[in-house]
């Protein structure tokens, strides 16, 4: 797979590149023909600082940003972006004047949920919600879903990659889109060419990275 590996380069920074594996893959709710890579972007601190000078101004204009919920192991840009809301004067609520960084738990049922000492950053909060990668929108209508039952409110939702525009309606910004990746596809796996054709899954992968079967 490794041997495979494609770099398609920031339409906005000369410094960040995107790296995805052509085949045949199965995500949680689909099967894609591309797996995203975005492992450097999430833990090499350069690139996470200068993702995290985009995205926020990417962020919406006037509002209040209180929390950010980080998805997918993107705590350290995640850290970076509320350093860059707060260069930014971007507006908090928080008595400390000062941005919370946290991440749901993911319970044995695939539930999202945080806990008793971490809901104090959620309940009345403004939030930015975090990706690494969305494909179908599914994680992203759980966490919305999660942070609305713990009474946060979520304000934007940002990904490093992304093939969506809006979830529910709230729109997602990205630092890479579907156009930056030549020819990605996502299926239904019940709509998936690959298995019609009798190719075997390569690898299950998510946010986080990839499993070889």
């Amino acid at each position: 797979m490794e041997n495979r590996i494609v770099k398609f380069k920031s339409k906005e920074s000369g410094t960040l590149n995107l790296h995805a594996i052509p085949g045949h893959f199965a995500t949680t709710h689909s099967h894609i023909n591309y797996y995203v890579d975005v492992t450097s972007i999430k833990t090499r601190a350069s690139e996470a600082k200068e993702a995290a000078k985009i995205l926020q101004t990417k962020m919406p204009r006037g509002a209040y940003i209180d929390t950010i919920v980080c998805m997918d192991g993107t705590q350290m840009i995640g850290a970076f972006l509320s350093e860059e809301i707060e260069k930014a004067g971007i507006v908090s609520i928080n008595t400390h004047e000062t941005t919370y960084v946290v991440a749901p738990e993911i319970n044995n049922e695939g539930q999202m949920i945080f806990r008793d000492n971490n809901k104090g950053a959620i309940a009345g909060k403004h939030v930015v919600l975090l990706l690494a990668t969305t494909t179908t929108g599914e994680t992203i209508k759980r966490a919305l879903e999660c942070i609305s039952y713990y009474g946060g409110e979520v304000v934007c939702v940002a990904s490093v990659f992304s093939t969506i525009d809006n979830v529910d309606g709230v729109k997602v910004e990205k630092l890479f889109d579907k156009d930056d990746v030549i020819n990605y596809e996502a299926y239904p796996v019940t709509d998936c060419p690959f298995c019609k054709k009798g190719h075997k899954i390569e690898a299950m992968v998510n946010g986080f990275g990839y499993s070889k079967l």
